[in-house]
């Protein structure tokens, strides 16, 4: 099941979820990317929502408004829906409504194969520039041999010391993959130094000792968290 966390407010861009986005708003827009992989769920604190999803035909789940982070809030959702543990949850953000359907199997498919494995959460990555990774807005992960995340940063990780000319780095997509029970499981650790420093939840997995695997993607698509980010998105995609 695909859930997409939802909430209404947002700092940095007011209401940006449903700002129009080619005839659509944002997060209907980002369900139907996704429709065609699997059943979609929109879980959110606001009725607005919850009636605007039912007018496209999608189903949604009314969340409190007091979660911190977005997969707190789809982890109350599949407890309401009262999922089976092995379900496989996949946590697609609402301001992704140009993310490729095949980004977003691929994280099903790991999800799939590992989830016998001691792994918490599968997530992706994809190669950016040197430039790019400027860019504290686009986290970094490092990766060990078995493509496993050993640490995500917004500052510009591994240093190249002798700084390579056309040095790469792994770019965080911010699509995760659970089992229900390893949801759950990650839903009830408190929030660690790192996490909070960085403020990027998936530290407090790596913070206690769980494994977040990650799969290699080729993909166009970035979150739009403000109204460049918007400008930006629709001159790629609506070339």
């Amino acid at each position: 099941m695909i859930i997409i966390p939802a909430r209404l407010n947002s700092s940095r861009f007011e209401n940006k979820i449903l700002v129009d986005i080619l005839g659509l708003p944002m997060v209907i827009r980002t369900a139907k990317q996704v429709s065609s992989l699997d059943k979609v769920v929109i879980a959110t604190d606001s009725q607005e929502v919850v009636d605007l999803a039912s007018k496209y035909g999608f189903d949604a789940v009314l969340t409190s408004n007091e979660h911190q982070s977005g997969t707190d809030r789809i982890n109350e959702a599949v407890n309401k829906l009262c999922l089976n543990e092995d379900e496989v949850i996949v946590n697609v953000q609402a301001d992704e409504p140009f993310i490729e359907p095949e980004v977003v199997q691929a994280v099903i498919n790991k999800v799939k194969e590992v989830k016998n494995e001691d792994i918490m959460i599968v997530s992706c990555y994809k190669k950016i520039s040197s430039d790019l990774a400027d860019d504290p807005n686009h986290v970094k992960v490092v990766l060990d041999n078995n493509s496993n995340a050993i640490y995500f940063s917004r500052a510009k990780v591994p240093y190249h010391r002798d700084h390579y000319e056309n040095s790469e780095y792994n770019g965080h997509l911010g699509i995760y993959g659970f089992t229900k029970k390893s949801l759950n499981t990650f839903c009830s650790l408190e929030p660690s130094k790192l996490e909070t420093i960085e403020k990027l939840e998936q530290l407090r997995a790596i913070d206690n000792a769980h494994k977040i695997a990650m799969v290699k993607v080729e993909s166009k698509s970035f979150g739009i968290d403000t109204q460049e980010d918007l400008v930006n998105a629709l001159k790629i995609f609506t070339v």
